[in-house]
């Protein structure tokens, strides 16, 4: 595989940077980011019939089931953008998940390059993403900010207001970080069984220094 033509699937635990390094990542490769949500979001747009469907699990505030999710990921894989290669965010957080990612893959005669695993400690994350503020009109998230500073403008959106999410209190951070490790080990294992390509990738520094580790392990400089 050239280096441009790469898949890379991006695992961490919610707030270690992945979206972030992700878009970095993918800049760098001259990739597209793909995200569920985005492609769930763009299919539903579409009103592809893929689409349709997660559209009516939406609907019922039902999840999206993942043969819908796979189907609408391995038509965003077939599209003539993502040929050169794809950074996949968020696609494959459970067993099933990156089984059905495998087989999408073998039926586009593709196959997966990295699985990067964002690392950081638990305490790290709660501390960190308890001090995280979204602006409630554009949803960015800004860090460094006190909860109390959560009426500021959003240098953004002026209309909009920084708040703290009800999953980014203390109690609410580990216990996502919990589920996330009930998910995520065993698909670290099954890639492992699998003899993935696993990069572990350091998420504590700067965004810089978490950026220079995982251009290392995709083979950029």
């Amino acid at each position: 595989t050239s280096l441009h033509a790469m898949i890379v699937v991006l695992l961490g635990p919610p707030g270690a940077g992945k979206g972030t390094q992700g878009e970095r990542l993918a800049a760098s490769l001259g990739v597209p980011k793909i995200s569920t949500g985005d492609v769930i979001r763009a299919a539903i747009a579409a009103g592809t019939p893929l689409g349709l469907k997660a559209k009516a699990a939406y609907d019922r505030g039902d999840l999206v089931p993942d043969v819908v999710i796979m189907g609408i990921i391995r038509e965003t894989l077939a599209a003539p953008q993502q040929a050169r290669g794809v950074i996949l965010d968020g696609v494959v957080r459970t067993v099933p998940q990156a089984e059905g990612l495998a087989e999408v893959l073998k039926t586009l005669g593709r196959k997966l390059d990295v699985v990067m695993l964002f690392e950081i400690p638990d305490e790290l994350l709660v501390a960190r993403l308890s001090a995280r503020t979204v602006c409630d009109a554009c949803s960015t998230p800004f860090t460094g900010r006190a909860p109390g500073e959560t009426h500021a403008e959003c240098p953004k959106s002026p209309k909009g207001h920084l708040m703290r999410r009800k999953d980014d209190e203390p109690d609410a951070v580990r216990n996502r970080l919990r589920v996330y490790q009930a998910q995520t080990a065993p698909v670290v294992a099954w890639y492992a069984a699998h003899g993935a390509n696993i990069a572990h990738v350091d998420a504590v520094g700067t965004m810089d220094e978490v950026g220079s580790r995982a251009r290392k392990a995709v083979g950029l400089s």
